[in-house]
């Protein structure tokens, strides 16, 4: 015998929103997901951060230890611009202190004020630039543009409302402003920040600085009559759209703090990608590398004399630079066998450099530890 139970059709979604604990905004997002790649896009699988050092663990030019260049990288790839101010000196130091789950941030002090932000040619912004050849699957400059988010955490003892900008180098320069509020001084705030897909401009696939995310500390007002709420053609009047507190500049002890900075794909700020300090390491050394300094990084390099006065060398990188770096030294080289200094000329590359060292010896060299000497590799943007 045979039995048949028919039931009529109902919508699968209808009846899980019934349920007494619902699925939520996530859950609803994966209902409607067509593809197993837009499921993992939701939900942000895999890798995902566009920021490197966004948990400021790596300072390979300080070392941890304050500096006073506004005009300089403080942290691997943060760095910070300014233009005209009179008075202005800050400090700039990565500092043990971030919430729940961060142990450095960088934070910047103003230890002497701008009296004030003139209204015109007057800026600081804290920023870091990104390759366009890590953003092509954001599809810009097609109907099927991806929206980003970017989510950081910041501390500031002046509260307010603050602007950021992502301004775009390409063949036509694009820009768009948004804002954020610090709401509470001194405290620890999570802040997070939609852009929408530029459908019009595509972002240049190389190695270039494409992408410009920037975080406004003061700005004058000509740099903010015509800002962009959506991707639009840049100019100097949408620099620093919407940007309104100027007050860290302005007063003397004001403090702002940045860590856990994340750029992702899709509408929806998730929790912070933790990398291995290896890694981010790594990551950061595509960019800057120093080698050498001290007794515990003391650098032995093997090589062979040509003569009595010319000795030749080869270092290969770890990792391969982003672009032919600019190759300096500072402190002394040693021949070994002569212990004494000797001129240095280099021949450079992305993945290594060679050297020629002249001095009255042969075999190899290295750098003297009692010099604090060392090699500094730069390819940043």
């Amino acid at each position: 015998m045979t039995v048949r139970v028919n039931k009529s059709a109902f919508n699968i979604r209808e009846k899980l929103s019934e349920l007494e604990r619902p699925i939520g905004v996530k859950g609803n997002e994966l209902m409607r997901a067509e593809t197993a790649q837009e499921a993992r896009d939701f939900v942000s699988a895999g890798r995902k951060n566009k920021i490197i050092n966004g948990a400021m663990l790596i300072d390979q030019r300080n070392g941890g230890a304050a500096n006073t260049n506004s005009n300089g990288y403080h942290l691997d790839r943060f760095r910070t611009q300014v233009s005209g101010m009179d008075q202005l000196v800050q400090t700039y130091q990565q500092v043990n202190d971030g919430p729940t789950g961060f142990t450095k941030s960088l934070k910047i002090t103003t230890t002497t004020p701008e009296t004030s932000i003139d209204a015109s040619s007057e800026y600081l912004s804290v920023y870091q630039k990104i390759e366009g050849i890590n953003l092509q699957d954001l599809a810009y400059g097609t109907n099927n543009a991806k929206p980003v988010t970017v989510s950081f955490y910041v501390k500031s003892s002046i509260t307010g409302t603050f602007g950021y900008t992502v301004y775009r180098n390409e063949t036509q320069d694009r820009s768009i402003n948004k804002t954020y509020t610090i709401n509470n001084a001194n405290t620890w705030e999570r802040k997070t920040i939609t852009l929408e897909g530029d459908t019009v401009q595509a972002i240049g696939n190389d190695a270039n600085d494409n992408w410009w995310n920037v975080w406004h500390l003061a700005a004058s007002s000509s740099y903010m009559t015509s800002p962009n709420p959506h991707w639009g053609n840049y100019s100097g009047t949408n620099w620093a759209g919407y940007h309104e507190q100027n007050g860290v500049i302005t007063t003397n002890g004001a403090t702002w703090q940045i860590t856990g900075v994340q750029l992702e794909v899709g509408r929806n700020a998730t929790d912070f990608e933790h990398r291995l300090y290896a890694e981010e390491l790594a990551l950061c050394k595509r960019y800057y590398q120093r080698m050498g300094d001290s007794n515990t990084n003391e650098l032995t390099l093997g090589g062979y004399a040509v003569n009595n006065t010319t000795i030749y060398t080869s270092v290969q990188l770890p990792v391969e630079m982003r672009a032919v770096p600019t190759l300096s030294q500072v402190g002394s080289l040693y021949s070994v066998r002569a212990n004494q200094p000797g001129s240095l000329a280099g021949h450079r590359g992305r993945k290594g450099f060679g050297l020629s060292f002249s001095t009255t010896g042969d075999g190899y060299y290295l750098l003297a530890s009692n010099a604090n000497a060392y090699f500094v590799l730069d390819a940043d943007m």
